[in-house]
């Protein structure tokens, strides 16, 4: 892991980066909260002390937050219960008291860089899914105006294994289009609500046509009408 190490006292700070590379981790010392938020990127997680000398290190992290999601784990001396909850309520992905246990920092780095990798796939997931739709409708010259599908990576189905798969499985496009098109020979179907001004197609009805496996959670596709 590639780790920021934002420490004041050099005794603890040089240890701790000597301990972590020894493990295998490419650590960089910081000294001030300044230091982090001009070079924050390029990190997989930060290791955030809060008594540094410019300033308190909840204040760096709300700064942070406001242009990274990069993990960070509070490495801090406050024990107390109010500085704890203040940490992770300041949206610190874990609170580690001073002196760590290196074999535990090490192993809750690693979780909370684990935790932001799948959120990282959720998110570029929704974005490809979002971009199909746009493609596909306008390609297919419909009058869709959103469409929502629900498919479930942690379904059963799909075991953990298979995640690059899916996340692959959402930007393919002749699947959507061939359930749009399936979509559009069921118009008489269509389930109108007069005082949304919209059309619901209960998605259900179409599994298991086209060979295509969707999630039957929740997923409906509508359409505004047009005059």
């Amino acid at each position: 892991m590639r780790l920021a190490v934002v420490e004041d006292d050099d005794g603890v700070g040089d240890a701790l980066v000597a301990a972590l590379t020894v493990r295998g981790h490419q650590a960089k010392r910081m000294r001030r909260g300044a230091d982090l938020l001009i070079a924050h990127r390029g990190y997989d997680a930060v290791i955030l002390d809060l008594g540094l000398p410019d300033g308190d290190g909840l204040q760096v992290l709300r700064q942070l937050r406001e242009v990274s999601t990069v993990p960070v784990v509070i490495l801090t001396a406050r024990s107390d219960e109010r500085s704890i909850v203040r940490g992770l309520r300041g949206n610190a992905d874990d609170y580690v008291i001073k002196p760590p246990r290196i074999a535990e920092l090490v192993a809750r780095l690693e979780n909370v860089t684990r935790r932001a990798a799948v959120a990282a796939a959720v998110r570029d997931s929704q974005r490809a899914q979002r971009q199909i739709v746009a493609d596909t409708a306008h390609a297919m010259r419909n009058p869709l105006t959103a469409l929502t599908i629900r498919l479930d990576p942690l379904g059963p189905a799909i075991p953990d294994h298979a995640a690059a798969t899916f996340r692959g499985a959402v930007t393919e496009t002749d699947r959507l289009t061939s359930l749009l098109d399936g979509l559009l020979t069921r118009a008489d179907r269509l389930v109108p609500d007069v005082a949304a001004g919209t059309q619901f197609l209960d998605m259900r009805s179409l599994i298991g046509t086209d060979g295509i496996p969707l999630h039957t959670g929740a997923a409906a596709v509508y359409r505004r009408y047009h005059g």
